[in-house]
C-alpha cells in the first residue's frame, strides 16, 4: 500500500497532521520518504531510526465523512481528526458515532435540529439507521429500558463550554416528548422546567463558556410500567462554592445574582435594597457583568415561572431572593484593623445592617462573631479576636456556606416537586459532570466504565457471529486511580493532614513526596518547586499546586455564626441549617422502588456537644469520594450510553475547528483509545449482501453462485491471501484495519480499467462517426460542384442560341420599320392632296347650306321669344299659388311636429333620406341620359342637314352654269354662307357649353354620391366600432368578474380548509381528552374497587367516551358518582376530583370553541350552497298548492276541534253553572244563543251540497296528482268521505261549517292571488307608461336640440341617436332571449317530469281502477285493490328491543364475517329506516334514544377494535351513509334534487335532525382521523425500507455500507419490506374501502393522506440519513415514485391530489441527480425546487455523498451560492415535513339511488324482532 501516489499523514506542529503523497515507492530499508504536500510543496520525511514506523495511510475519499469513526478502514488519530473536521466544517454535522460513543462538537450556533419533528423522526428508529444525533442515543436508551427492563444511564462528558449541559437538556426533552406523562400533572414539563432553575443557581460565565455548569448533576427520570414519565430525581455533586466569593478576570458569579440585580427595580424587590451588579463585591470582581445577547431581567422571569411550575410558592421564592440578596450585601461588609491580630466593623455599617435585616438576626451579635471566634478546650472556652484577613475569610466562608445550604434546599424542593406517588418501574439517568477540573472522575468513568463496556460489546458481537477472538491489550488506568483514591493515596493523606492541629500545605506536600516519590511511576516532583506535584494521567501530565488545598478541603465555618443564623426570625433561614435525623443512602430502595434523595426534617436530638462540630468538619475530599462511590454503584447497575462533547475552539466562533484543541480533548476523553481498541480487532463489518452488492465488479460471472455467502468466501480467498485479515461470521464478514481500503483500491482500479475501455470504445466510435460524416460531406460537396459546372455550361449554350434568335428578329424589325416609314409617307401625300380637293368642294356646298340655316334660326328665335314671355307669366302665377299652399302646409307641419306621431314619421323620413337621395341621383342620371339622347338626335339632325347640303351641292354643280350667270346671287350666297358659319360656330359653342354643364352636373352628382357613400361607410364603421367596443367591454367585464370570482372562491376555499383543519384538530384534541378522561375514570374505578372490595360501581348505559353531543346526563352522572362510591380514600379523591374538574373545564372551553367554529363553518357552507342553488330553487307550483291545502286542512281540523270544545263548554256552562234565570228557556241569553245556532244550522244546511262538491273536488285533485297508494293520504281521504256520507247527527253541522269555512278560505286565497296578479300587472303597466313618458320626453328634447343644429349636424346627430337606440334595444332583446331560453329549458324539464308523472298516473289508474269504476265513480279514491303489499321503507321495533338492535347491528357485527356479503352501507340503511318509523310515530324519545345509542355504540366499537383497518373503514363508510340518508330524506330542497318521487315520499315529516347530522359529521371526522392513524401505523414500518433501503432496480444503487456496528440489543430489520409490499398494502386498503362502499370522494381524500404520509416520512428520513443522499439513490426514489403514480393511474385516482403531495420528494430526488457546479446549475436548482424549503435544499446538498470515486462532493462555495439565491424566499425554517399533518376532511353529499322499500334484512344479522312496514 505504501507505493507511489499513496497518500499519508505526517505530523505537523501547526495543523497536528498534514496530508501528503508519495512521489516514489517505498522499499524496505529506506530512511527517507519523498513526499509532496497538498499545496504542492515537495518534502523529505525522515523515518524514526528506532521504530522505522511508516506514516499513517489516508483513507479513500469514499470513506471520508462516515457517520461512524469505526467504519473507517484505517483507524488512527489523523483519520479520526480529519473525519470529524470534514463532517463539522464541510457538512455542518456536529454529531459522529465512535462505536458506542457519540461525539458531539459544539457549533456555537443555534441549529434547527432539535424540534419536535426531529424527535418524531428518531422515535422508534434503531441506532445507526439515522444520522448520528443525541436523540438517537436517547432513543436507544429508552428502547433498551423498555425491551430489557434494565435501568439506563447517559454519561455526558467534556470540557467546560463543550456543550454538556445542552446535550443533557436535549436528552431529557426527548424523553419528555416521546414518553409523555402518566400522572395528573405534566411531569415532563416539570423536568424541563428544572433546567432554568438549576442553570440560574448552578451555572456561571467562564472564559470558555457563557453558561458553564459549576456543579455535577445526575438526573434520574422515572418511568412506570407503560414507560411513561412519572417523576424525576436529581443528585448534585461538589458545587463550586468558591465562585460565590471570587471570580477570575472575564468571569461572572452565578447567574441568579445578576438576574436579581437586573430586576432590582421591580416593586416586590424594593425591600431587598439591591443595585447594579457593579456595586456588589461578589459580582464585580470579574469585570464582565453582562453577557452579549442575554437579558438577565427576562431570564429572571423565566426562573420565577419555572419555580411556580415546580410548586415553589411566591413566599418561598421571595425568601430565596431575600437570602441571595443578603449574601450580596454580606460581601460588601468591610473590616478595619485595630492591630495585627484583631479587627472591627465600623458602627452603623450599612451593608451589615441590610444583611441582618434581611436575615432577621441581631446586628450586634453578628458583628461580634464576624470579628471573633470561640476556642474550646477541655477546661474552659475562650473568645479570641481574629485578624482582618481571617475575618474576611470567615465572612466569605459564611457566604459560601449559606449559598451551599440554599442550593441544597432548592434541589430538595425540586426533587419533591418531581417526586411521584406512583410506583417507579425503571429509570434513565443523565449524568452531566466534570465541567471543571474533575480529572479523577474522568479517569474512573472513562476507563472503568467505558473500556469495560466496549470490551463487553465486542465480545458479544464476536460470540454472536461465532468467530474466534483474543483479548486485546489496552492502557490500564487503574494505577492512576489507586494513586489518587487508595489508602495512603493523595486524598487520604490530605484528609489526614486536615485532622492534624498544625497541619499545613507544606507538610502535606512533604508527606506526598515521602510516600510516592520514586515509588510510583505516575507521581513526580517539579524541579523548581517544593509545593507542587505532577500526576501522569492518560492524556498528559498535570501539575497541581499545594497552596490552599487544606483550607479548601476543610471548608471551615465558625459555629457561632451558624448559631446566630439559626436563631433568625426569618422562618426559612433556620430550615436551611436543620440536621438530618438520619442519612439515607442514595442507593437504598424505597417502597416505590426508586432512589430517594429528599431531605427529611428531623426532630432535634440531644447529643454530644461536639457532634454538630464534627459534622461540619467533614472534608470536601471525603464528600467527593462518597458521592463518587454512590454514583459508580448506580452506574454499574445500569446500561451506560456515552456522549463525549468536544469544544472546537476557545473563542466561541461558530463552525470553526481548531485541530490542536480538538485532538487534546479526543486524547483526554478516551475516544482515541476506544478507536485503538476497535482497530485492534475487526473494525470493519459488512453483511454478505452488502459485500456482494459493493464488490460485484471484482467477480467474474462464473464466480457468482446462488449462495451469496459461499460466493463472498470464494472471492475473498482470491483477493486477500492472508486469511488472518478477515473472518467469516454467521451474517457478516469481519475485516482487519486497512482491508476495506485495499478492496476499495481494487474496486477503483477495476472500474478505472473498465472506464478506460469504455472511453476507448466510445472515442473510436465517435471518430468513425466523424470520418463517415466527413466522407459523406465530401461526396455531397463534389456532387454540388459538378452540378454547378454543368448548369453553367447549359446556361452558356442557352445564351448563344438566344443571341442568334435576337439577331434574327432585330434584322427583321429594322427592314419592316423602313418599309412602314416609306408607306406612311406615301399615304400622307395622298391624304393631303385629296383633302385639298374635298375642302374646296365642301366650301361651295356650305355656302348654300348656311343661307338656309340663317333663315331657320331667325324664325326660331322669334317663336322662342314669344314662348319665354308666356312661360314666365305662367311660372309666376304658379309660384304665388304654391307659396300660399306651402304656408298652409307649414302650419300643419308645425302642429304635427309637436305630436309623437309626427316625430315618428320624421324619424321614418330621416331613415329614408338616404334612399331618397339615391333615387334623386338615379333621376339625375336619367336626365343626363335624356340630354345625351337629345345631343345624339341633334348630331343626327346635323348629319341629315349635311347630307342635304351635299345634295344641294350636287345640284349646284349641275347648275354651275346657271351660277356663273347669276354672279350677284353668288355674292349674296357667300355673305349668307359667312353668316351661317357664324351661326355654326355659335351653335358649336352652345353645344360645348351644354356639354360642359352636363359634365359639371355629372361630376357634382358623382361627388354627392361618393360623399354619401363615404358617410354611410363611416357610419357603418362607427357602428361596428361601437358594437365591438361594447362586446369587448362586456367580455373584459366578464373576464374581470370571473377572475375576481375565481380568486375570491380560492381564498374562501383556503379559509374554509383552514377553518376545517382547526375545527378537526379541536375535535381530535377533544377525543383525546375524552379518552384521557375515560382512562382516568377507569383508573378511579379500579382504585375505588381496590379500596372497597365489596362495592361494585353501577355501569352506565351510555358509552364512557360519550361526547357532549350525545345528549346524555354526563354531568349528572359525574355529580352522582360520589353517592355511589361510598366514601373513597381521603388522599386520592381530591386529586382525582381536581383533575376531573380541570378536564371538565377544558372540555367546556373546547365545546364553546367548537360550537363557534361550527357556526362559522355552517354559515360559509350555507353561503356556498345558496350561491349554487339560486337558479334551481324554483319548486313545483302544484306541489306547493297541495302542501298549502294539506296545511289548511290540518289547521281547519284543529279549529274544528277547538270550536267543538268551546261549544261543549258553553253548553255545560249554560246547563250546569249558570243561574236558573239565565239558563231558562225564556231567558234572553238563551234565546239569543239558540237563534244564532239555528241561523248557523240553516245556513250550513243550505251550503251542505256545495261543501260536498268541494270536498270531492279536493280529494279528486289529490288523487290525480298522487295516484300511488299513500297510507296516510288514503286513510285521511277515506275518513273525510265517510264523514260526509254519515252527517246525520249533530256533528254534521260542525263538519259542514268547517267545509264552508275551508271553501271560503280557498276562494279568498284564490281571490287574493288574482288580486295580487292584477296589482302586479297594473304596476307593470304603470312602470311601462312611466318609461314611455320618460322616453317621449327624451325624444322631444332630442328633437328640439336637432332642430337647432345645421342640416348636416342634424343628420349626424339623429343617426348617432338612432344607432344608440338600436343598440340598447338589441341588448334588451338579447337579455330577453336568454331569459326565454332558460325558461324554455326549465319548462321542457318540467314537461318531461310531468309527462313521466302522467304516464305513471295513467299506468297506475289503468292497473288499479276498473273501467266500470271509471265510468260510475270517477271521483271516489277509496277501495283501490293492491296486487301485493306495498312497503313504506320503514322498520318497526319495540322500545325494549333497542339494546338488542344496537348489539346485533353494531357491537357484534364483524366486517370480515357477515358484513362482507351485505349491501354496502346496509347497517346505515337499517338504522335510518328505524329512525323513519320513529319519526312516523312522532315519538321524539325513541328517535333521541336510538340515535344516541347508535353514536355511543359506534364509539365503543371503535375504542375496542380501533386498530383494525377494516373495522374503522367499515364504520366510517356506514357513518357517512347514515349522514347522507339523514340529509337525503330531511325534506330540505337542497338535498332532494336527485331523489325520485318515491324517495321524496319517504322524507322525515315530524323532526328536524340537523343537530344530529352535525353530531354524526363530527363522529365521521373522528373516525376518519382514527383511520388515518391506523393507516400511518401500518404504513410507517414499510415506508423507509420500501422507498429508500430496498433496491427496486437491482444493482443500481451500489451504496457503500455505513459500517456502523449497531448495538447487539438493537433489533435489525434488514429488508423486510419492499416497494411491492407498499403497493400491495395500498391496494388492500383501496379494495377494502371500495368493498365497504365508501364514497369515491372520501376514498380520494384517504389516498391523498396516505401518499402524503409516504412522501413526508421518506423525505424526512432522507434528510436525516447521509448514506441515502447519492445520485443512485435519487434514481431509485424517482423509480419508486413512478410506480406509485402508476398505481394511481391503475386505480383511476390521478385527480385525487395524491401526486402533488409527493412533489417535495420528487424534487429532492431530482436535486440528488442534477449537476451541482456552476451558477447556471444553482439557478436551475432554485427554480426547480420550489416545493422544498431553503433549509431542506441546503441540508440535502450538505448530505450529498458520492458512492464512487468518480463522483464529486458539493463544494461549500456552491452551497453558499444557493443560500444567497434563496435568501429572499419566504418559507418555513422547519427542516422536516410534518408527518403527523392531516388534511381537513370533507364529506360531499352523495345521495343513494337505492329504494328503501326494496331493502331486505338478512337473517344472518339476527334482527328477526324488527319488521318491515
Amino acid at each position: 500500500m505504501a507505493g507511489r501516489f499513496a497518500r499519508v499523514w505526517i505530523p505537523d506542529p501547526e495543523e497536528v497532521w498534514k496530508s501528503a503523497e508519495l512521489l516514489r515507492d517505498y522499499k524496505p530499508g529506506d530512511t527517507v520518504l519523498q513526499l509532496r504536500l497538498e499545496e504542492g510543496k515537495d518534502l523529505e520525511y525522515r523515518l524514526d531510526p528506532k521504530t522505522k514506523e511508516l506514516p499513517h495511510l489516508r483513507n479513500p475519499d469514499i470513506l471520508v465523512g462516515e457517520n461512524d469513526l469505526t467504519a473507517l478502514s484505517y483507524l488512527h488519530e489523523p483519520a479520526v481528526l480529519h473525519n470529524l473536521r470534514v463532517r463539522f466544517i464541510d457538512s455542518k454535522l456536529i454529531y459522529t458515532y465512535c462505536g458506542i460513543v457519540l461525539v458531539a462538537i459544539n457549533p456555537y450556533e443555534q441549529l434547527p435540529i432539535y424540534g419536535e419533528d426531529i424527535i418524531n423522526a428518531y422515535s422508534g428508529q434503531n441506532m445507526g439507521d439515522m444520522d448520528p444525533h443525541i436523540f438517537a442515543v436517547a432513543e436507544e436508551a429508552y428502547k433498551q429500558m423498555a425491551r430489557d427492563e434494565r435501568n439506563q444511564s447517559i454519561i455526558v462528558s467534556g470540557e467546560s463550554g463543550a456543550g454538556k449541559t445542552v446535550s443533557a437538556k436535549y436528552a431529557m426533552r426527548y424523553f419528555a416528548t416521546v414518553s409523555g406523562s402518566a400522572s395528573e400533572a405534566n411531569v415532563e414539563e416539570k423536568v424541563l422546567a428544572s433546567n432554568p432553575i438549576m442553570e440560574s443557581i448552578g451555572n456561571a460565565k467562564t472564559t470558555r463558556n457563557d453558561n458553564s455548569s459549576r456543579f455535577g448533576k445526575y438526573i434520574e427520570i422515572g418511568f412506570d410500567k407503560r414507560y411513561r414519565i412519572i417523576g424525576a430525581n436529581m443528585r448534585t455533586y461538589l458545587l463550586e462554592k468558591s465562585r460565590v466569593v471570587f471570580q477570575a478576570e472575564e468571569e461572572r458569579n452565578y447567574h441568579i445574582f445578576y438576574q436579581l440585580c437586573a430586576s432590582a427595580k421591580l416593586p416586590e424587590f424594593k425591600t431587598l435594597r439591591l443595585g447594579n451588579a457593579s456595586y456588589f463585591h461578589y459580582t464585580k470582581q470579574g469585570g464582565s457583568p453582562v453577557i452579549d445577547g442575554i437579558d438577565d431581567a427576562k431570564e429572571m422571569a423565566h426562573t420565577r415561572q419555572a419555580c411556580t411550575l415546580l410548586g415553589i410558592s411566591e413566599s418561598y421564592q421571595m425568601g430565596i431572593f431575600r437570602i441571595l440578596a443578603g449574601i450580596l450585601h454580606l460581601g460588601n461588609v468591610g473590616f478595619t484593623s485595630r492591630d495585627s491580630d484583631s479587627c472591627t466593623i465600623p458602627p452603623k455599617h450599612e451593608p451589615l445592617i441590610i444583611f441582618c435585616d434581611l436575615m432577621g438576626v441581631d446586628c450586634e451579635e453578628m458583628s461580634h462573631w464576624l470579628c471573633h471566634r470561640k476556642l474550646a478546650t477541655a477546661a474552659e472556652t475562650y473568645i479570641k479576636p481574629i485578624s482582618k484577613l481571617q475575618a474576611t475569610n470567615a465572612r466569605d466562608a459564611l457566604a459560601k456556606h449559606i449559598y451551599a445550604k440554599l442550593f441544597t434546599w432548592i434541589v430538595d424542593h425540586v426533587n419533591q416537586a418531581l417526586h411521584s406517588t406512583v410506583k417507579q418501574h425503571s429509570f434513565i439517568g443523565v449524568l452531566d459532570i466534570y465541567g471543571f477540573s474533575f480529572r479523577f472522575l474522568s479517569q474512573v468513568l472513562d476507563w472503568t466504565q467505558s473500556c469495560s463496556h466496549v470490551f463487553k460489546l465486542e465480545q458479544e458481537e464476536y460470540m454472536k457471529e461465532q468467530i474466534p477472538w483474543t483479548l486485546i491489550d489496552f492502557y490500564d488506568n487503574q494505577p492512576c486511580i489507586n494513586l489518587i483514591e487508595s489508602k495512603l493515596g493523595i486524598l487520604d493523606l490530605l484528609d489526614e493532614e486536615c485532622k492534624m492541629p498544625k497541619g499545613s500545605d507544606d507538610t502535606w506536600a512533604q508527606k506526598l513526596y515521602n510516600t510516592h516519590l520514586n515509588k510510583c511511576a505516575l507521581f513526580e516532583k517539579p524541579r523548581l518547586s517544593n509545593k507542587a506535584f505532577i500526576i501522569q494521567h492518560f492524556a498528559d501530565k498535570v501539575e497541581y499546586q499545594c497552596e490552599g488545598f487544606l483550607e479548601k478541603n476543610k471548608d471551615t465555618v465558625f459555629e457561632e455564626q451558624i448559631k446566630v443564623l439559626k436563631s433568625s426570625k426569618f422562618k426559612m433561614l433556620p430550615e436551611l441549617f436543620q440536621d438530618d435525623e438520619k442519612t439515607i443512602s442514595p442507593t437504598s430502595a424505597s417502597s416505590s422502588g426508586r432512589t430517594l434523595l429528599t431531605r427529611m426534617p428531623a426532630k432535634a436530638t440531644k447529643g454530644r456537644p461536639g457532634q454538630a462540630a464534627k459534622e461540619h468538619k467533614k472534608t470536601v475530599g471525603l464528600q467527593f469520594r462518597n458521592s463518587l462511590h454512590l454514583l459508580m454503584e448506580t452506574l454499574n447497575a445500569t446500561t451506560p450510553h456515552y456522549v463525549r462533547c468536544i469544544k472546537p475552539n476557545d473563542f466561541k466562533f461558530p463552525f470553526t475547528f481548531d485541530e490542536k484543541r480538538a485532538v487534546q480533548q479526543l486524547r483526554a476523553c478516551g475516544v482515541l483509545e476506544t478507536i485503538r481498541i476497535s482497530a485492534a480487532g475487526f473494525p470493519s463489518r459488512w453483511t454478505y449482501q452488502e459485500f456482494f452488492s459493493r464488490y460485484r465488479v471484482l467477480m467474474k460471472q462464473k464466480d457468482v453462485l446462488s449462495d451469496r455467502k459461499q460466493t463472498c468466501k470464494n472471492v475473498l480467498e482470491k483477493l486477500i491471501l492472508d486469511k488472518d485479515k478477515y473472518q467469516f461470521g454467521k451474517t457478516k464478514i469481519f475485516f482487519r484495519a486497512g482491508q476495506v481500503a485495499y478492496l476499495e483500491k481494487l474496486r477503483a482500479d477495476k472500474l478505472r480499467a473498465a472506464c478506460i475501455r469504455i472511453q476507448k470504445t466510445i472515442r473510436g466510435w465517435l471518430l468513425r462517426k466523424k470520418y463517415l460524416r466527413m466522407r459523406k460531406a465530401a461526396i455531397a460537396v463534389q456532387r454540388y460542384v459538378r452540378g454547378y459546372q454543368a448548369r453553367c455550361y447549359a446556361a452558356f449554350l442557352r445564351r448563344t442560341k438566344a443571341a442568334t434568335i435576337i439577331q434574327k428578329y432585330w434584322r427583321m424589325y429594322v427592314v419592316h420599320r423602313r418599309y412602314k416609314i416609306t408607306r406612311a409617307a406615301t399615304i400622307v401625300l395622298q391624304s393631303y392632296l385629296r383633302g385639298y380637293l374635298a375642302r374646296n368642294r365642301y366650301r361651295k356646298i356650305l355656302r348654300a347650306h348656311k343661307v338656309t340655316i340663317i333663315q331657320k334660326w331667325v324664325r326660331g328665335w322669334l317663336a322662342r321669344t314669344h314662348y319665354k314671355r308666356s312661360l314666365h307669366a305662367i311660372i309666376y302665377l304658379q309660384c304665388c299659388f304654391r307659396r300660399m299652399m306651402a304656408k298652409r302646409e307649414l302650419k300643419k307641419l308645425k302642429i304635427e311636429a309637436r305630436s309623437v306621431e309626427r316625430y315618428k314619421k320624421l324619424h321614418v323620413g330621416m331613415e329614408n333620406k338616404i334612399m331618397q337621395l339615391q333615387r334623386k341621383v338615379d333621376e339625375q342620371n336619367k336626365d343626363y341620359k335624356s340630354l345625351m339622347e337629345k345631343l345624339t338626335s341633334l348630331e343626327g339632325t346635323y348629319n341629315t342637314e349635311t347630307e342635304k347640303l351635299r345634295n344641294d351641292l350636287e345640284r349646284l354643280q349641275l347648275s354651275e352654269e346657271e351660277a356663273k350667270v347669276a354672279t350677284k346671287r353668288v355674292l349674296s350666297l357667300q355673305e349668307e354662307i359667312a353668316k351661317l358659319r357664324k351661326d355654326l360656330e355659335q351653335t358649336r359653342s352652345e353645344k360645348k357649353s351644354i356639354e360642359e354643364s352636363a359634365d359639371r352636373y355629372k361630376q357634382e352628382t358623382g361627388k354627392l354620391v361618393s360623399n354619401l357613400t363615404e358617410e354611410n361607410t363611416l357610419l357603418k364603421q362607427e357602428k361596428e366600432t361601437l358594437n365591438r367596443r361594447i362586446v369587448e367591454q362586456a367580455k373584459e367585464m366578464t373576464e374581470t368578474m370571473e377572475k375576481k370570482l375565481i380568486e375570491e372562491t380560492k381564498q374562501l376555499e383556503l379559509d374554509l380548509n383552514d377553518e376545517r383543519l382547526r375545527y378537526q384538530n379541536l375535535l381530535n384534541e377533544f377525543s383525546r381528552l375524552e379518552e384521557r378522561y375515560d382512562d382516568l375514570k377507569e383508573e378511579m374505578t379500579l382504585m375505588l374497587n381496590v379500596s372497597k372490595p365489596g362495592h361494585r360501581r353501577t355501569d352506565s348505559t351510555h358509552s364512557s367516551n360519550e361526547s357532549e353531543y350525545t345528549f346524555s346526563s354526563e354531568y349528572a352522572e359525574t355529580e352522582d358518582a360520589p353517592m355511589r362510591t361510598e366514601e373513597p380514600s381521603e388522599k386520592k379523591v381530591p386529586q382525582d376530583m381536581a383533575l376531573f374538574l380541570k378536564l371538565q373545564k377544558r372540555v367546556t372551553e373546547l365545546e364553546q370553541e367548537k360550537q363557534a367554529m361550527q357556526d362559522e363553518l355552517d354559515h360559509r357552507e350555507e353561503q356556498v350552497l345558496r350561491s349554487k342553488a339560486k337558479e334551481q330553487e324554483r319548486p313545483q307550483i302544484r306541489g306547493a298548492e297541495l302542501e298549502y291545502e294539506s296545511l289548511k286542512r290540518q289547521e281547519l281540523e284543529s279549529e274544528n276541534k277547538k270550536l267543538k270544545n268551546e261549544l261543549n263548554e258553553l253548553r255545560q256552562a249554560l246547563s250546569e253553572k249558570g243561574a236558573p234565570e239565565v239558563t231558562a228557556p225564556g231567558a234572553p241569553a238563551y234565546r239569543v244563543l239558540m237563534e244564532q245556532l239555528t241561523s248557523v244550522s240553516e245556513e250550513l244546511d243550505v251550503r251542505k251540497e256545495e261543501v260536498l262538491i268541494l270536498r270531492s273536488q279536493l280529494v279528486s285533485q289529490k288523487e290525480a296528482i298522487q295516484p300511488k297508494d299513500d297510507k296516510n293520504t288514503m286513510t285521511d281521504s277515506t275518513i273525510l268521505l265517510e264523514d260526509v256520507q254519515k252527517m246525520k247527527d249533530k256533528g254534521e253541522i260542525a263538519q259542514a261549517y268547517i267545509g264552508l269555512k275551508e271553501t271560503n278560505r280557498l276562494l279568498e286565497s284564490q281571490l287574493q292571488s288574482q288580486k295580487r296578479s292584477h296589482e302586479n300587472e297594473a304596476e307593470a303597466l304603470r312602470g311601462e307608461i312611466q318609461s314611455l313618458k320618460e322616453e317621449n320626453n327624451r325624444q322631444q328634447q332630442l328633437l328640439a336640440q336637432n332642430l337647432q343644429l345645421p342640416p348636416e349636424a342634424r343628420i349626424e346627430a339623429s343617426l348617432q341617436h338612432e344607432i344608440t337606440r338600436l343598440t340598447n334595444e338589441n341588448l334588451d332583446l338579447m337579455e330577453q332571449l336568454e331569459k326565454q331560453d332558460k325558461t324554455v329549458r326549465k319548462l321542457k324539464k318540467q314537461l318531461k317530469v310531468f309527462a313521466k308523472k302522467i304516464g305513471e298516473l295513467e299506468v297506475g289508474q289503468m292497473e288499479n281502477i276498473s273501467p266500470g269504476q271509471i265510468i260510475d265513480e270517477p271521483i271516489r279514491p277509496v277501495n283501490i285493490p293492491r296486487k301485493e303489499k306495498d312497503f313504506q321503507g320503514m322498520l318497526e321495533y319495540k322500545k325494549e328491543d333497542e339494546p338488542k338492535l344496537v348489539k346485533n347491528l353494531i357491537l357484534e357485527l364483524k366486517p370480515r364475517g357477515v358484513a362482507v356479503n351485505l349491501i354496502p352501507g346496509l347497517p346505515a340503511y337499517i338504522l335510518f329506516m328505524c329512525v323513519r318509523h320513529a319519526d312516523y310515530l312522532n315519538d321524539d324519545q325513541k328517535v333521541r334514544s336510538l340515535l344516541t345509542s347508535t353514536i355511543n355504540s359506534i364509539k365503543k366499537v371503535l375504542k375496542k377494535r380501533g386498530d383494525d383497518f377494516e373495522t374503522v373503514s367499515f364504520w366510517l363508510s356506514n357513518t357517512c351513509r347514515f349522514l347522507h340518508c339523514l340529509k337525503q330524506y330531511s325534506g330540505e330542497e337542497g338535498f332532494m334534487k336527485h331523489n325520485t318521487s318515491r324517495q321524496n315520499e319517504h322524507c322525515l315529516t315530524n323532526f328536524d335532525l340537523a343537530e344530529y347530522r352535525q353530531v354524526l359529521s363530527d363522529l365521521a371526522i373522528q373516525i376518519y382521523q382514527q383511520l388515518v392513524r391506523v393507516l400511518e401505523n401500518i404504513l410507517q414500518p414499510m415506508i423507509v425500507s420500501g422507498m429508500l433501503e430496498h433496491e427496486t432496480i437491482q444493482g443500481m444503487s451500489g451504496v457503500k455500507p455505513t459500517g456502523l456496528r449497531k448495538r447487539t440489543s438493537s433489533i435489525a430489520d434488514e429488508g423486510a419490506y419492499t416497494l411491492d409490499s407498499i403497493l400491495q398494502q395500498l391496494g388492500s386498503f383501496h379494495s377494502v374501502m371500495c368493498q365497504h362502499g365508501m364514497d369515491p370522494e372520501l376514498i380520494k381524500q384517504v389516498v391523498k393522506q396516505m401518499f402524503y404520509i409516504v412522501g413526508a416520512i421518506t423525505l424526512n428520513n432522507l434528510l436525516l440519513r447521509k448514506d441515502m443522499c447519492s445520485w443512485s439513490k435519487g434514481m431509485q426514489i424517482r423509480y419508486n415514485v413512478s410506480q406509485l403514480e402508476e398505481w394511481l393511474r391503475d386505480k383511476n385516482l390521478v385527480n385525487s391530489g395524491a401526486k402533488e403531495t409527493l412533489e417535495p420528494l420528487i424534487q429532492a430526488a431530482q436535486l440528488l441527480q442534477v449537476k451541482k457546479k456552476t451558477d447556471e446549475d444553482a439557478e436551475a436548482i432554485c427554480s426547480m425546487c420550489n416545493a422544498l424549503t431553503t433549509a431542506q435544499i441546503v441540508k440535502v446538498l450538505f448530505l450529498y455523498t458520492p458512492v464512487n470515486e468518480f463522483e464529486e462532493r458539493v463544494s461549500v462555495s456552491f452551497i453558499r451560492t444557493i443560500q444567497v439565491r434563496l435568501r429572499d424566499r419566504k418559507d418555513s425554517p422547519q427542516l422536516l415535513m410534518d408527518a403527523k399533518h392531516t388534511f381537513p376532511v370533507t364529506f360531499p353529499f352523495n345521495p343513494s339511488s337505492l329504494a328503501l322499500e326494496t331493502i331486505q334484512i338478512p337473517t344472518s344479522l339476527g334482527l328477526g324482532f324488527i319488521s318491515r312496514v
